[in-house]
């Protein structure tokens, strides 16, 4: 077990050291993880790994290429522009607009799918295009749990063995209001914080372009991708992958209209220069060192230290959960480990006598767990994805930009979960 987490403490200490050769650096650690038994390739081809990720950061990226080339991007800039009179509105404006998609789909699709708008108004308003990304991968992030389908550990959340939450529940709980209101005066506090982070941007906007749109088809595919990702939310019994399904399977059919109705010959080649090979195989890595350290009883350790700390105090307990979920969160996928301390925080609910389900700790588990991958460039897939869309662009990321953004976002939003949780459910 300690050395499984020591080679993982020095591989993030590696990747935020060596930035330009994170996937190199990943893999090659999972390698000597493999070689060592700590994780398996059985492991690596069961459900033990994160597939689903890695459909729709592939298939997303397919249909966003041709969605940027489209012309869409510039025109959903150029009104966000002229309904408002300063660029830190229009940057702001954009945050938030991240921050609602991402409360209905996946997180990692949403980074996709507005880093071109993003994109597109740095251009226009001639900034780097740099905070505008990390601001919407942090943003997409608060908003993870705000609803059933906002983000994986929400559907862990909702089921039956857990909450037994149903869509609605995440609004209103038992009389009481749920994460989606909860989160949504986080994130008010996160978009003021960036106001004043954004101190600098006052250039007045007097914008009169508009920009014409090539082609509507990648629109239509990339708005089926997300109809079809809330429709899949609503019926039971679904395959685990579903999301990444939809996303690769939509994808494919947009490749194949590509070629047979547009005969486009570039169909697939533009298909494959899309793919952020490296960023895949930055999560690949990664999501293998998580498994070795779940196979060395590392995270499960990790769950055991909340029954034996707390001391039989709810109010002790809930700060922990909060405070070591934001921590380790900002180093590690929250998946794995939103999937181990479920269980433990109902043990400890039922041994409490908090109620079944035991809101407190369990929307406590996953505010911390969500918001503390806004800490780190790597602290969550959908940052990865941002930095990917950055890199490349020519942009480098290094962890002092994206933190000294993320983390006094990171601070308002979770202060404020952190009270309205106590109140509302001790």
């Amino acid at each position: 077990m300690e050395i499984a987490l020591s080679l993982f403490l020095l591989t993030y200490v590696a990747l935020l050291i060596f930035s330009n050769f994170k996937a190199w650096i990943s893999l090659g650690v999972a390698c000597l993880f493999i070689f060592l038994g700590y994780s398996s390739l059985s492991d690596v081809f069961s459900g033990a790994m994160n597939w689903n990720v890695f459909m729709i950061i592939a298939g997303t990226m397919i249909v966003v290429s041709q969605f940027i080339e489209s012309g869409m991007p510039a025109l959903l800039a150029d009104w966000m522009m002229r309904r408002v009179s300063s660029t830190k509105w229009a940057i702001i404006l954009l945050a938030a607009f991240a921050g609602i998609v991402s409360a209905f789909v996946d997180n990692v699709a949403t980074v996709l799918i507005v880093a071109p708008i993003a994109l597109d108004i740095a251009k226009k308003t001639k900034i780097s295009p740099v905070p505008l990304i990390v601001a919407v991968s942090v943003f997409a992030n608060i908003q993870g749990f705000a609803t059933l389908v906002g983000d994986t550990t929400s559907v862990m959340l909702a089921g039956s063995q857990y909450a037994d939450m149903n869509f609605f529940e995440f609004f209103f709980v038992e009389g009481k209001i749920g994460p989606f209101f909860i989160v949504q005066i986080g994130t008010i506090m996160g978009l003021i914080m960036f106001w004043f982070i954004l101190g600098k941007h006052h250039e007045k906007l007097n914008f009169t372009q508009k920009t014409s749109v090539k082609d509507f088809a990648p629109t239509i595919f990339l708005g089926f991708i997300l109809f079809s990702l809330i429709v899949a939310s609503f019926i039971p019994n679904t395959p685990a992958e579903i999301n990444g399904y939809i996303t690769l399977g939509i994808a494919l059919i947009f490749v194949l209209y590509r070629l047979i109705f547009n005969q486009e010959k570039r169909a697939l080649l533009d298909a494959f220069k899309a793919i952020d090979f490296e960023t895949l195989g930055l999560l690949f890595g990664l999501f293998i060192l998580i498994i070795g350290l779940d196979n060395q009883g590392v995270i499960t350790a990790m769950g055991q230290l909340f029954e034996s700390i707390g001391n039989n105090d709810p109010f002790t307990i809930y700060t922990f959960v909060i405070l070591i979920s934001v921590l380790i969160s900002a180093f590690i996928d929250n998946i794995p480990y939103v999937a181990t301390l479920l269980p433990v925080m109902m043990n400890v609910g039922v041994n409490l006598n908090l109620g079944i389900p035991p809101y407190l700790l369990l929307f406590g588990l996953l505010a911390g767990a969500t918001l503390g991958g806004n800490l780190t460039p790597i602290g969550a897939s959908a940052n990865i994805a941002g930095i990917g869309f950055l890199r490349k662009l020519g942009f480098q990321v290094k962890f002092w930009d994206f933190f000294k953004i993320g983390f006094p976002i990171t601070m308002a939003a979770l202060s404020t979960g952190y009270l309205l949780i106590l109140l509302i459910y001790s």
